[in-house]
């Protein structure tokens, strides 16, 4: 039988698995998740509660009385509710805005790329198209659960900065009520019918 029908065991030389071996970090690499971008963005959202006072003179007060009955009791009612609406509090028109520094797919595509040349490396030579599919598949596998745990972190900061905000303008909206109400008792209070 001649020498070319006798099956060779099947080697691999030390450039072939450097090769591999620098591929297969690559393609981790790849795969790892990268984070997330935090920044703001310009949304319409609803302005805080109204704290503009209609007040009218019920005992003949002059124009200048109902000016400074209007400043002491917008001092007073500074003072007493912690809020002051004079003061940008907070921008009622932004808000922070979490994403994944890679677009969604990224990790997907990559996995399956180095998964095909990684599969068809270390398949046997008449096997490196199964060997290709079978690593683009492992790896789009992996790159898919990479894509999805970016996501998921970037949604849990987003919830996080959601409910810190949430807080926040629940505490500004008590005070702008608490200030308005605080202004409306010390105006009645010098002889004013508020609305």
């Amino acid at each position: 039988m001649p020498d070319y029908f006798q099956k060779k065991p099947f080697r691999l030389s030390r450039l072939h698995l450097l090769f591999i071996f620098t591929i297969s970090v690559l393609l981790l690499s790849a795969c790892a998740p990268r984070g997330y971008r935090v920044q703001t963005q310009e949304t319409s959202s609803t302005p805080l509660a109204v704290t503009t006072i209609y007040f009218y003179p019920t005992q003949g007060q002059s124009k200048a009385r109902q000016n400074r009955d209007q400043y002491e009791c917008y001092k007073w009612a500074v003072q007493q509710s912690g809020f002051d609406p004079g003061q940008a509090q907070l921008a009622p028109h932004q808000r922070i805005l979490v994403t994944p520094t890679a677009p969604p797919g990224s990790d997907a595509a990559a996995g399956a790329i180095g998964g095909a040349i990684v599969g068809s490396m270390l398949s046997p030579r008449h096997d490196q198209g199964f060997g290709m599919v079978f690593g683009a598949i492992t790896g789009a596998v992996l790159g898919a659960a990479s894509d999805d745990a970016r996501q998921q972190q970037a949604a849990q900061v987003q919830q996080q900065y959601d409910a810190r905000d949430a807080r926040r303008y629940a505490g500004l909206e008590k005070q702008a009520r608490d200030y308005q109400r605080a202004m409306t008792a010390c105006l009645e209070g010098r002889g004013y019918t508020v609305r």
